[in-house]
């Protein structure tokens, strides 16, 4: 009988050994994503600003420019760490397609306050790359656990679940790259 109540307290505190494991895993992934959103709030302080010195320049890129406000608006309305992921990544992409449209401006890319904020945006998207690396590593790690025996099992029983990555699909490598600035 002693044995068996050794055997049980062994396996109850194994159980909350592990479960204990996931909840501070699933905590450092949240805490990861809270670095990404300081960035993101930096980014969508700075987008209006961008917008409003390539307005003076290129006034016809209207649509452009209504497509990155809407993103921006977006990004700023996700909720959930999904809806943000994916929101960054349509902010993102029009922020690409303005860093095209500027290159028709030559006078736009020698404005100082331009110049200033692409310099501002290029130290933030750094700055978020970096922050995404160690999101993704936090998640696959969490994933991990989750996933792999005997985690799974407690996982599974106390609602933990698989996290998706930052994910950026096909602008991965071109957003691996540090951003550079053209003259």
């Amino acid at each position: 009988m002693l044995y068996l109540i050794i055997f049980v307290a062994i396996v109850a505190v194994f159980i909350v050994s592990l479960y204990n494991r996931l909840v501070a895993l699933r905590n450092r992934r949240e805490n990861a994503f809270a670095d990404i959103d300081v960035q993101l709030r930096q980014r969508h302080d700075l987008v209006p600003q961008l917008i409003e010195t390539v307005k003076g320049y290129a006034g016809h890129e209207k649509e452009l420019l209504m497509r990155i406000t809407e993103a921006r608006s977006t990004a700023m309305q996700a909720k959930t760490i999904d809806e943000k992921i994916s929101a960054e990544n349509q902010l993102a992409s029009g922020l690409q397609g303005l860093k095209i449209a500027v290159e028709n401006y030559p006078d736009l890319k020698a404005n100082q306050n331009f110049l200033q904020l692409q310099e501002e945006l290029s130290d933030i998207e750094n700055k978020l790359a970096a922050a995404r690396r160690f999101f993704n590593a936090v998640t696959t790690e969490y994933n991990t656990a989750v996933e792999s025996f005997p985690g799974n099992l407690i996982a599974q029983n106390f609602g933990f679940k698989r996290e998706t990555m930052f994910d950026l699909g096909d602008r991965r490598k071109e957003m691996d790259e540090p951003p550079t600035i053209k003259f």
